[in-house]
């Protein structure tokens, strides 16, 4: 399966103000389609080529780190252009509240923690949801990393690498985490991926 580049579920200016036309334009167009460009050329002639984006990324942590970095972010982003919408934020669904509410302390604390984990993630990387041994869990990775390496699951990430936040909001790391989680998650892909992953 080689890697191929999504088309955004949305329009390149439906996520304004919170994320411009131009951050999606550059990181959509250009970062991702990098990723997936050298991640292509990394897989060729290799034993992965033909597994899943999942099964490479498994795959080539701590063995092959130019594949990993290629694929993790690929894998990362294919995702995180669904986690986000126009007009999102909002309740966060039922049953992810009730288990947001049992493990990790409510929808405010759990919001204020994932945030606090984006903006202590040094240099560049990304903050989780993830499912963990049946509970929630808040995770940070640096770089191209994903709870998947980690014996979990994501259900929602933020991209804290520099090209996603600094065209809008410059330095300014948790005014865009902020604007994130009150104004542009999916709820209803989190909760998709939730389902998919405690089956």
């Amino acid at each position: 399966m080689t890697f191929t580049l999504p088309e955004l579920p949305y329009a390149y200016d439906a996520l304004g103000p919170y994320m411009s036309k131009e951050t999606l334009e550059f990181h959509h167009d250009k970062h991702h389609k990098a990723y997936v460009d050298t991640g292509n050329k990394l897989l060729e002639g290799t034993d992965l080529a033909g597994k899943s984006v999942e099964e490479i990324v498994k795959a080539a942590y701590n063995t092959n780190q130019a594949l990993f970095n290629n694929a993790g972010q690929h894998y990362n982003h294919i995702h995180f252009w669904q986690w986000m919408k126009p007009n999102g934020g909002g309740a966060i669904p039922g049953a992810l509240a009730k288990k947001i509410d049992e493990d990790l302390g409510g929808a405010e604390k759990f919001k204020a923690d994932f945030i606090q984990a984006g903006v202590t993630q040094f240099g560049s990387g990304w903050a989780w949801l993830a499912v963990k041994d049946g509970k929630l869990a808040i995770m940070k990775t640096p770089n191209g990393e994903n709870p998947l390496v980690h014996g979990a699951k994501p259900i929602l990430g933020v991209d804290v690498w520099e090209h996603s936040y600094y065209i809008d909001y410059r330095n300014r790391r948790p005014d865009y985490l902020k604007a994130f989680i009150e104004n542009l998650v999916n709820w209803e892909h989190v909760e998709k991926m939730y389902g998919e992953a405690t089956r």
